[in-house]
């Protein structure tokens, strides 16, 4: 039996962004449920389901997406811990961002690198423990 749009995206959003997901599309219930369901329907159950990209790859994009629109740090806060819950290296993430400079320019770099900076920590990883 196919598995229904939701549940798809449920599990996706799960193996991606974890806890920090489920308490994003929580923050939702009492204002825009309805935003909740598209986001785990469409974003997590129709996009990322998809073939042709790798969980990784997608992150990849999605970090590099969030970057470029600025403006987007609490999104871009979920997407760098959904990256590295699906095997993006924190050295790979920051090389993503310094790659955006010369098409996005100083301050979405920064203020993306200030984000990384942020998970980081709170994850306790250090980058000079980092391959």
């Amino acid at each position: 039996m196919e598995k229904s749009r939701f549940a798809v995206g449920s599990h996706n959003l799960s193996q991606v962004d974890g806890h920090a997901g489920k308490k994003v599309i929580a923050s939702l219930a009492d204002i825009a449920p309805d935003l909740g369901k598209y986001i785990i329907e469409f974003a997590f159950g129709d996009i990322y389901s998809r073939d042709g990209l790798s969980l990784e790859e997608r992150e990849m994009i999605t970090v590099t997406a969030l970057l470029a629109s600025g403006g987007c740090e609490a999104q871009l806060e979920v997407h760098i811990n959904g990256s590295l819950n699906v095997g993006i290296s924190p050295r790979k993430i920051i090389e993503i961002f310094i790659h955006c400079i010369p098409y996005t320019g100083f301050p979405r770099v920064l203020n993306a690198v200030n984000t990384a900076k942020k998970v980081f920590s709170e994850r306790n990883i250090k980058m000079n423990d980092c391959p």
